[in-house]
């Protein structure tokens, strides 16, 4: 196993099941223990962009961004980016895994057959404060015996009161959606999120790979890189990958592990990629500028990478209570962490969004004149509203006055298409991203059209009095300044896919084939999003574990 991330864990978890098996982690990364921001959910926002535990990419400029660069945050450690993220659980739409089965004509990847390992995954428990949760999540869609613990927000304010009554005051415009985890995500609900009852965060390091350490048959070595899949052997064209090398430092030595059956890559949609040009597997054009011998000729290796932009948006409110209350006393948060150290509860339990909405252009946009519908379906966003009660943003620092309101906005189905690339044939140089941000028309025009809908959305009724005014760019009523505005303030929501996509057997594009192995290749699998042949309509990390949960019978039963 290459990776001890939000996939590889469950894989080497559910592989120790079975005694027989014998599963050896390697993980670039350091443990997760002891790091009090990665079980503390209200501090997950303090582990990246660049941190000790993040790989700390930087992107190259971004045409849409104005030829901005801008930090590129992965998980270094233990549960990979499960450990660093912002803890949002959603699955994603009924269509978006109709898609996935259509494209690689597998039916296994159907909504209908991975619920199964949706649920498998989860376990629903009480918020943090207890309180009832009625008519805020539907309990039959959610499973009850999984190892991850999923849980609503359990620090609830007068803000959420405002956002909830929105749904009821726009109704046509914003409905209410009881649960976005059935399949069917259009209009705005309550969050859920991976924290659990005690209001720690649950990764897959806590969740999965932790409670499987006390097997035999399963090891975990951590701060160790993998620098190259090794082919142990060649036959008619086809290579099979039986070892991997691996060092602790640019310079030290290289050293040398056996697989009796198969390599598991979990690097993640940027790793992935990077280990498998710098072992001579991908666009052959690309890796002899670099000397690298190319073993298998996949020209997709690499491509098609999908990222969702993120927008945060700003509004200077007439309130005392948002999070710049916290920012600005360091008493107070000491009194809240303290809170939560003695109880698991208060506002440090909860990760800070408490609602969330997807919706979709209209179906008469003029946009659909010049740009096919990048959506999966009709149940799948085109665009996510996020809003937080107080300032967050990753370009600007929170102003030292004043009190505020976010709402994000996420173009959630982008047509734009990156890549990732070698910059040198050094494992321990970091890799040229370029995840195209805003790079389509369609893209700017959706981030125009969700900036506008977050402007209506916070004119309700339930706003009166509370809404002060929007800052900067934001007050212009002109859609090319909306734009130029997206341009200067866009980054990222962390949600690399698709760098390895997987397709049918039949089809020669792509990288894997529907069971995840390399196309062309023996005993290499790549289980993580790499694979997602489009970008889910959601935040991804629920879709991740329910793809390795899946990838996970697979290995077992092709073994059996």
């Amino acid at each position: 196993m290459i990776s001890a991330g939000t996939a590889g864990s469950v894989i080497a978890a559910r592989l120790s099941e079975n005694p027989a098996f014998s599963v050896l982690v390697i993980e670039a990364g350091p443990s997760n223990q002891n790091i009090l921001a990665a079980e503390v959910p209200f501090l997950g926002s303090t582990l990246s962009p660049n941190s000790a535990v993040t790989w700390n990419y930087t992107t190259a400029p971004q045409i849409g961004l104005n030829n901005r660069t801008i930090p590129y945050p992965r998980g270094y450690v233990l549960g990979g980016s499960s450990t660093i993220n912002f803890e949002v659980w959603t699955r994603g739409s009924i269509d978006d895994y109709n898609r996935f089965a259509n494209v690689t004509c597998d039916s296994g990847w159907s909504w209908d057959e991975m619920v199964h390992y949706m649920k498998k995954s989860e376990h629903l428990v009480p918020s943090t404060d207890n309180r009832s949760v009625f008519g805020e999540v539907d309990p039959s869609v959610h499973g009850k015996k999984g190892p991850v613990q999923v849980s609503l927000g359990g620090f609830v304010s007068g803000v959420d009161r405002r956002v909830i009554d929105t749904t009821r005051e726009l109704d046509c415009e914003f409905p209410y959606n009881v649960d976005m985890n059935s399949g069917y995500t259009l209009g705005l609900g309550w969050t859920q999120n991976s924290v659990s009852s005690k209001g720690f965060r649950s990764s897959s390091a806590t969740a999965y790979l932790a409670p499987a350490m006390e097997r035999d048959n399963l090891d975990v070595l951590i701060q160790t890189r993998v620098t190259k899949l090794v082919a142990v052997s060649q036959e008619n064209g086809v290579p099979t990958f039986g070892q991997v090398e691996v060092a602790q430092t640019a310079t030290g030595p290289r050293l040398l592990f056996n697989a009796t059956k198969e390599v598991v890559l979990s690097g993640g949609s940027i790793n992935t990629p990077q280990l498998l040009q710098l072992s001579g597997v991908g666009d052959s054009a690309l890796l002899a500028p670099l000397n690298i011998t190319t073993i298998l000729n996949l020209g997709d290796v690499g491509k098609n990478l999908s990222d969702h932009p993120f927008l945060a948006n700003h509004w200077l409110v007439n309130s005392t209570s948002t999070l710049e209350k916290v920012a600005r006393n360091a008493t107070l948060a000491a009194d809240l962490l303290a809170q939560w150290n003695a109880t698991g509860t208060g506002l440090f339990s909860d990760p800070g969004a408490n609602q969330i909405g997807w919706k979709r252009l209209p179906s008469n946009s003029s946009i659909f004149q010049q740009y096919p519908d990048p959506s999966a379906g009709p149940t799948s966003a085109h665009y996510e509203l996020l809003p937080v009660n107080g300032f967050v943003s990753f370009v600007e620092s929170t102003p030292a006055t004043g009190f505020f309101s976010t709402i994000v906005t996420n173009v959630a189905s982008p047509l734009s298409r990156g890549s990732v690339t070698l910059a040198s044939s050094d494992p321990f140089d970091n890799p040229i991203i370029d995840p195209a941000l805003l790079g389509s028309p369609f893209d700017i025009y959706v981030m125009v059209e969700a900036i506008k809908s977050a402007k209506r959305f916070v004119e309700a009724p339930a706003w009166k009095g509370y809404i002060i005014q929007a800052l900067g760019a934001l007050n212009s009523t002109i859609d090319e300044d909306l734009a130029e505005y997206a341009r200067n303030s866009t980054t990222t929501v962390f949600h690399p896919v698709g760098t390895a996509r997987m397709t049918s057997y039949s089809n020669q594009d792509g990288v894997v084939n529907p069971d995840l192995l390399v196309k062309g290749a023996s005993g290499l699998r790549i289980v993580d999003a790499s694979v997602l042949p489009y970008i889910p309509a959601a935040h991804t990390q629920a879709c991740v574990y329910a793809l390795a949960e899946r990838a996970a019978d697979l290995i077992k039963a092709a073994w059996s």
